[in-house]
């Protein structure tokens, strides 16, 4: 199982891809509004690492799916993970963030729905 105790495991954006469209998994994007606006994964949740560490709750995953965190390059879904697994939550972060997401080939959207870039 990708999910390991303690949430720190971390994932490629392929085999996140495969969890989101098998929906073993929920993608919660951790970047901040104007990041998630421009360009995100089509079907992400969003709640920034700033609303995360103060306390926000993470939304629940559905049916049980795993929760996997993505930012723009990885750095911040690994704080999340990291601050997840001290509230007890599972997870694990996409290696690269939407910057590998992007480049190797995987949908991005705007706010719109429309074609979106990562900023």
């Amino acid at each position: 199982m990708l999910f390991s105790p303690g949430g720190l495991g971390r994932i490629l954006p392929a085999q996140a891809h495969r969890m989101i469209q098998e929906c073993t998994a929920v993608l919660l994007d951790v970047r901040e509004a104007d990041e998630y606006q421009a360009g995100h994964a089509p079907g992400a949740l969003h709640v920034p690492l700033s609303r995360l560490a103060a306390g926000t709750d993470v939304p629940g995953s559905p049916n049980g799916r795993g929760l996997v965190l993505i930012c723009r390059s990885g750095n911040r879904s690994q704080q999340a993970a990291r601050l997840l697994a001290e509230r007890g939550v599972e997870s694990v972060d996409v290696t690269g963030g939407m910057i590998d997401w992007a480049e190797q080939g995987l949908p991005v959207q705007d706010a719109h729905g429309q074609a979106g870039t990562v900023i």
